[in-house]
């Protein structure tokens, strides 16, 4: 067969023929980029697109982004037969999420609150209402059901097969045959593709879209897209006497299992609790439309769970037992975005099982971010940069995706966390946390105390949605800062060098604070885009006039390098940034004794007038020179000590047997997020984001706006203070809130009432132990009346939990120590 002859240029060049890729390049054409090349190596659908499920549901999600990605998908599901000619298969017929046990039923009562307030039509259903709705299952040891009537199910060839027939309608070429074998790049940007047929297409944009080939695809440009293959498994019954093809689709998740008609009989599709990777050296080539043979010994019992819940299944023949690879992340988000290192490279891929129904939104997402050069949705937690070369290793994929494919049909209880691949990274002083009693957990790879339990004592914690009795030994810590002294390892955090010189006026362009003034002083500011939205929230300390030291938090690691380099890469500065997180260990020494302890192991003088709050200096701790910095996230007198990795543990030592007369002890991060809520402190990724401006994020404070040459994005911020202020104000605001019942706990999107209109929802949460209750920080809309305090006193303000309504204080100070006496003590 000749291959088809390509074209010598393109806008944009797309890798990868499966439903993402058709969806992006669909999305491009109706975005005007036309001039677009879709290469498939083989046929559209090829992979993993043509086998999967085809499942359209959008219950079960606490993010935003994702939601309204599967709401978008479902509403142009429902449509794009009409604009193209060609049918989907959608079918609206109904989604049955099965709560077995009641950590189920909290969880879900609180996403079906969430999701309504995003749109999402789901009702709490009684076990009979269940089996009236799907009467195969078995529905007496149920607790309850959540039903989504506008679910439903839709065939993934020929969703694929319109997507890719819309876009060529437009103009876009999609090309079958042609396989994609090198990205081509030059001065840090892409240049085009080097294809299997020996011809080069220019492009402008290359989008890899190429599943489970994507990894390997991304790696010959050194980048690390870790998604892993995985056995996947269903199997579709005979028919089934009765069975109705307009059934609803039935999940539970308890019994690994979901379920739905299919040629009057029925699939059982499996979410097995241990999985199996496939192909970690490298998933071959030639692999199209291909099977797996499947492990009947190491699935039976997850099948048995799985049909026993819809009895019918075990009683007809077995039509089919299908197992093919799905892909999957170590962190179960998928991997999107424009790559770190080179411009103009996006990602789309490692959808984790759900590509089909999150195609729709997540081309649309792509597309405006291709041709607008921002994303105009919370990426943070599914940004291609967040990932490290640590997880590209095949022993971490392999360890991870046996666990991982589990967690989409687990229950989510707080507390829960991923037990394999650990111990990638330990801090310098991990022997000692172990030795307090520390109970850790993996933070971005990172082993960290979560709390202790004491000396020599091991601890248990069980996940649970409700108070604990490790809850004692966190109260004792969040204390023991605020009234004392306490001692935290924050070595996870990410610490950059940024020295040349250039290094002044690139980070003074593109910090919205002014960074660069004085030497020997630490600034909190944000990066952000030309839109005036944030893109980093962190510090930067002057070291000297062209030695900078940058400190972001471990979430956003890989996002800050990224940034830093484009910008750097773009305006061909003399700027050397060096990643020196693993050559310091961070501790923290914070609370009103921390001054008394500090002095106890170092002969400078860190007296309020020697040593002001934001003051940096390098000085001697116990013998090792340190960077020492007077600042907190914790809202308290405290210092921030850099020390060498290698004199971490004689530091560490010495600062807790300094602190001994005082009461100092270990603290651990559930202590940090108690703390910094309290003090309403932002962290990035969480409750602020890259779609907020740092005007409605209450980050005000931290811009110069009249500094010399200016920032990046500082007009558009300008231009939204002067449209805010001829608008009497900002019409959505962060603010913090507190329940005024002890009780409740939040934990994230428990949605904010006021005078009984919903108003927004929770973006992060903890237990305030100095202020008597659950403290969040959210984003609330007036609904086209400005937010402000008059505005949030006169109103009568409530949070839903669980589908019970709070009352809560409202405030745009910080609710502890709004002035930070305290902490500039």
């Amino acid at each position: 067969m000749t291959p088809p002859a390509l074209p010598d240029r393109a806008r944009v060049v797309i890798v990868g023929g499966g439903v993402i890729g058709c969806s992006i390049a669909y999305h491009l054409a109706h975005a005007g980029w036309t001039d677009v090349v879709l290469l498939e190596r083989d046929r559209l659908t090829s992979g993993t697109t043509w086998h999967a499920a085809g499942l359209m549901t959008c219950f079960g999600s606490f993010s935003e982004t994702s939601t309204k990605i599967r709401l978008y998908s479902r509403e142009l599901y429902a449509q794009l037969e009409e604009e193209t000619g060609q049918a989907t298969g959608f079918k609206p017929v109904g989604l049955i999420e099965a709560a077995a046990d009641h950590d189920r039923l909290e969880e879900y009562r609180r996403v079906a609150t969430f999701q309504r307030h995003l749109g999402l039509e789901v009702e709490e259903i009684s076990p009979r209402e269940m089996s009236d709705l799907f009467p195969w299952a078995r529905t007496d040891d149920l607790v309850a059901g959540f039903h989504v009537p506008g679910d439903g199910r839709v065939n993934p060839v020929d969703l694929t097969t319109a997507l890719a027939k819309g876009a060529r309608r437009l103009g876009v070429r999609v090309v079958e045959g042609v396989s994609v074998e090198d990205v081509l790049t030059e001065g840090g940007a892409v240049t085009g593709v080097r294809t299997s047929t020996g011809e080069t297409v220019e492009a402008e944009h290359v989008v890899n879209c190429a599943g489970m080939w994507a990894r390997e695809l991304g790696a010959r440009n050194g980048l690390v897209i870790p998604n892993q293959s995985a056995e996947h498994y269903y199997l579709i019954t005979d028919e089934i006497e009765g069975m109705d093809p307009n059934a609803p689709i039935f999940e539970d998740p308890a019994s690994y299992g979901y379920y739905r008609e299919e040629g009057g009989g029925m699939m059982v599709g499996l979410f097995e609790p241990k999985a199996a990777p496939w192909k970690v050296e490298g998933v071959p080539r030639d692999f199209s439309f291909g099977k797996i043979p499947p492990d009947w010994d190491r699935m039976s019992p997850f099948l048995e769970k799985a049909m026993a819940r819809v009895p019918v299944t075990l009683e007809v023949g077995v039509r089919t037992f299908f197992c093919g690879p799905e892909s999957f992340t170590p962190d179960l988000a998928p991997a999107v975005g424009q790559a770190p290192g080179i411009r103009n490279y996006f990602v789309a891929a490692g959808m984790n099982s759900v590509g089909v129904l999150s195609a729709g939104g997540l081309g649309r997402v792509m597309a405006h971010w291709i041709t607008t050069g921002r994303p105009d949705v919370d990426v943070t937690g599914f940004n291609v940069d967040r990932f490290r070369p640590w997880q590209a290793d095949d022993d971490y994929r392999a360890a991870r995706t046996t666990e991982i494919l589990g967690t989409v049909y687990a229950a989510h209880t707080p507390g829960k966390q991923l037990r394999t691949a650990r111990n990638r990274l330990l801090s310098p002083v991990h022997d000692r946390l172990v030795g307090h009693g520390g109970y850790l957990r993996e933070v971005s790879g990172w082993e960290v105390a979560d709390w202790f339990a004491g000396d020599g004592v091991h601890p248990v914690a069980e996940p649970t949605w409700g108070q604990a009795p490790w809850f004692e030994e966190w109260k004792a810590e969040h204390h023991a800062v605020r009234e004392g002294v306490g001692l935290m390892d924050m070595s996870f955090m990410a610490k950059l060098r940024v020295q040349g010189s250039d290094a002044a006026e690139v980070l003074d362009r593109v910090s919205a604070g002014a960074v660069t003034a004085e030497t020997g002083m630490i600034t909190y500011t944000q990066w952000l885009d030309d839109d005036g939205r944030i893109e980093g929230d962190l510090t930067v300390t002057k070291l000297g006039d062209d030695d900078f030291w940058v400190v972001v938090s471990d979430t956003a690691h890989g996002h800050a390098l990224a940034w830093l380099d484009r910008y750097v890469t773009a305006h061909a500065s003399d700027v050397t940034v060096t990643d020196v997180t693993a050559d310091h260990a961070q501790l923290n020494v914070q609370g009103p004794l921390s001054r008394e302890v500090l002095a106890a192991v170092t002969g400078a003088d860190v007296s309020n007038e020697a040593f002001p709050f934001r003051a940096a200096r390098w000085i001697d701790v116990a013998g090792a020179e340190v960077l020492c910095v007077r600042i907190t996230y914790l809202g308290e007198l405290g210092y921030e000590l850099y020390v060498p990795a290698d004199h971490a543990l004689h530091v560490y030592d010495a600062l807790l047997a300094a602190g001994a007369p005082h009461g100092i002890r270990p603290v651990g991060l559930k202590a940090l997020a108690s703390l910094r809520m309290e003090k309403a402190y932002r962290d990035f990724g969480h409750d602020i984001d890259n779609t907020d401006c740092p005007l409605e994020a209450g980050l005000g404070f931290a811009l110069a706006l009249d500094k010399p040459g200016g920032f990046v994005g500082r007009e558009a911020v300008l231009a939204r203070k002067e449209a805010n202020a001829a608008a009497g104000g900002m019409g959505q605001r962060l603010v913090q809130l507190r329940v005024l019942d002890p009780e409740p706990l939040l934990y994230h999107a428990e949605t904010v009432y006021r005078d009984g209109e919903l108003v927004g929802y929770v973006r992060a949460a903890s237990y305030g132990w100095t202020l008597g209750g659950a403290v969040g920080l959210a984003m609330v809309s007036g609904g086209g009346v400005p937010v402000t305090p008059d505005w949030l006193r006169a109103g009568t303000w409530e949070v839903d939990v669980a589908g019970t309504r709070h009352p809560v204080e409202v405030s745009l100070r910080p609710m502890y120590d709004p002035t930070s006496e305290r902490v500039k003590a």
